[in-house]
């Protein structure tokens, strides 16, 4: 490329991205509502729980005081909980499941947990000192009607204004996709299980 036709390229380029910053500053600009939110992140692909946690070290980097509750996994340690265990005073951490469906086989049991759950969780959505709840894998508890929906929805609605909530878990239902802010549904291109290869300490674990 000769010298002038680089400076016409850099020209193009400094156009475009001024075009760019015009229409981010505008979207900026109209988002004026400050409040808490409610995110869901549902889907078949993995990082749904990942997303979440990542959010709870974003929000204790803000000095937020952060609740957790895990409705599935439970009966296997995870790098998260002896990560966030580490911080008593800022997280609340409650792992009230017994393991996957497939391996409780149990479904009384399973509603117990998920219900044990449900009202720890409500707790924390009733209660303003958590500036942000993490309910994880709530999706499968709702899939399979372990906990009531519309309690859900009700808690949700009624929690403390600048409250956010992060709701985890495969098959978000579409009353809960409507009540939600923000809504990423995480989708399998690869994964490593498919080739044999067992969950990774730092990846899934």
């Amino acid at each position: 490329m000769s010298e002038s036709e680089d400076a016409a390229a850099a020209q193009r380029h400094r156009e475009r991205m001024q075009r760019k910053k015009a229409v981010v500053d505008a979207g900026i600009s109209r988002a004026t509502i400050e409040r808490g939110v409610v995110v869901v992140t549902t889907g078949n692909g993995k990082g749904k729980s990942s997303s979440g946690f990542g959010m709870v070290a974003r929000a204790l980097g803000h000095g937020f005081r952060v609740g957790v509750v895990q409705f599935i996994k439970g009966s296997f340690a995870t790098g998260e909980e002896a990560f966030f265990r580490r911080f008593p005073d800022e997280v609340s951490y409650h792992v009230m499941g017994e393991g996957f469906t497939w391996e409780t086989q149990d479904r009384e049991r399973d509603i117990r947990a998920a219900g044990a759950a449900w009202d720890k969780a409500a707790a924390m959505l009733a209660d303003p000192a958590f500036d942000l709840v993490l309910l994880d894998e709530l999706n499968i508890a709702l899939k399979y009607q372990y906990v009531d929906l519309a309690a859900v929805l009700a808690a949700l609605a009624a929690r403390p204004p600048r409250q956010h909530v992060v709701v985890t878990g495969r098959a978000a239902p579409p009353a809960l996709i409507e009540a939600a802010d923000t809504v990423t549904e995480m989708n399998v291109v690869k994964h490593a299980y498919a080739a044999g290869i067992k969950a990774q300490k730092g990846i899934e674990l």
